[in-house]
C-alpha cells in the first residue's frame, strides 16, 4: 500500500476512460492527457490499460510500504524521492519506506505517476477512473491508502524519454470542422479560426472556457450528442471545449472538433494561455 501523506490539489486515479456506457448518459473520464499517461505507462512495461494518478497544479506525497517501480511524466514538475531530487520520464526504483514528492508543476497543468502493474482503484463499469457519482472516490485525500501489486521481478528498464515541449508550449490547437460549422455566418467563421483565445480560469476536467473580445454567434440546436473534445458555441457566441469528463449530449452549436491530441495539448494549459485554431488538412477548404 500506499500512504497520502499529503494529496496535492485535484488528484485522481486515472486509466484510459470509461467506454460503453454513454447511451446511459455516463461520461467517458479518463486521463485528461492521455500521450502523457501512456507514455508512464509504456516506459513500465505496463498494460496500456493500467491506472496512473493524475497531478493537476501540485501533487502528492506518498510513502511506500513495499517495493516498486514508478515513472512521474506530463508536465515538469518538482518531485523527489526522501527529499532528494529525482528525475522525470524514467524509471525509478523504489524502496520500502521511501517517500515520493510532487511540488508544483512549473510549466503546464497535469502530471503522472505510473506504478508497476497500475494503480488497484476499485473497478465501476469496467474502470478505475475517478467520477464524482461513479467511483466511490472522487479525488485522493490526505490519508487515503493506495494499492499496488507486489513486484514480481525487477524492471531493467534503463529508457528514459525526452518529453517534447511543444506538448506543452504549442499554442495552435488542431480541429476539424463540428456538424453544425457551416452554419455559421463568414464572420464568424473567420474569427474562430483567425483569432486569439485565451483558457479561462473557470475550466477543468468537464470543459474549458475560452475568452475572447471578438463577435462569434449561432443558433442554438436540438439536443444532440457530443463527446471529449467537441467545441460549442453558444447564441451570444460564448466557447466551450468539452473535456474527458464532459456530459453526453448538449444543445449548443457544435462548430469544432479537437483531434485527439489536441485535447491532450488543450489539457496542460492554465488559465490566461493563449491558443488558436487551425484546421487539419482534411478541413483546409
Amino acid at each position: 500500500m500506499v500512504e497520502v501523506k499529503s494529496a496535492g490539489l485535484l488528484t485522481t486515479i486515472q486509466d484510459l476512460g470509461r467506454f460503453g456506457y454513454r447511451k446511459f448518459g455516463v461520461p467517458l473520464s479518463g486521463a485528461m492527457d492521455l500521450f502523457s499517461a501512456k507514455i508512464a505507462n509504456a516506459l513500465l512495461n505496463n498494460d496500456v490499460h493500467c491506472a496512473v494518478i493524475e497531478i493537476t497544479i501540485i501533487g502528492p506525497t506518498l510513502t511506500f510500504k513495499r517495493p516498486t517501480f514508478v515513472v512521474v511524466t506530463g508536465a515538469p514538475c518538482d518531485l523527489t524521492i526522501n527529499q532528494k531530487i529525482a528525475s522525470l520520464n524514467k524509471v525509478i526504483k523504489i524502496n520500502s519506506g521511501d517517500t515520493l514528492s510532487v511540488g508544483k508543476i512549473t510549466k503546464g497543468v497535469r502530471s503522472y505517476i505510473a506504478v508497476v502493474g497500475g494503480w488497484q482503484s476499485p473497478v465501476v463499469l469496467n474502470s478505475r477512473s475517478y467520477y464524482a457519482g461513479i467511483s466511490k472516490d472522487k479525488l485522493i485525500k490526505t490519508g487515503d491508502e493506495l494499492g499496488y501489486l507486489p513486484l514480481k521481478k525487477n524492471i531493467i528498464n534503463r529508457t528514459s524519454v525526452n518529453f517534447d515541449s511543444g506538448h506543452i508550449n504549442s499554442e495552435i490547437i488542431q480541429v476539424t470542422k463540428g456538424p453544425e460549422y457551416d452554419l455559421l455566418d463568414q464572420h464568424s467563421c473567420h474569427n474562430l479560426i483567425g483569432q486569439t483565445f485565451k483558457v479561462s480560469s473557470q475550466s477543468n476536467r468537464m470543459a474549458y472556457k475560452l475568452e475572447h473580445d471578438f463577435k462569434l454567434s449561432s443558433e442554438e440546436i436540438v439536443t444532440s450528442s457530443v463527446q471529449p473534445g467537441t467545441v460549442q458555441m453558444t447564441p451570444s457566441g460564448g466557447l466551450i471545449v468539452l473535456m474527458r469528463d464532459c456530459q453526453t449530449t448538449g444543445g449548443y452549436a457544435r462548430v469544432l472538433q479537437l483531434t485527439e491530441s489536441s485535447i491532450n495539448q488543450l489539457s496542460q494549459k492554465p488559465a490566461g494561455s493563449p491558443l488558436a485554431f487551425a484546421l487539419t488538412m482534411g478541413d483546409a477548404s
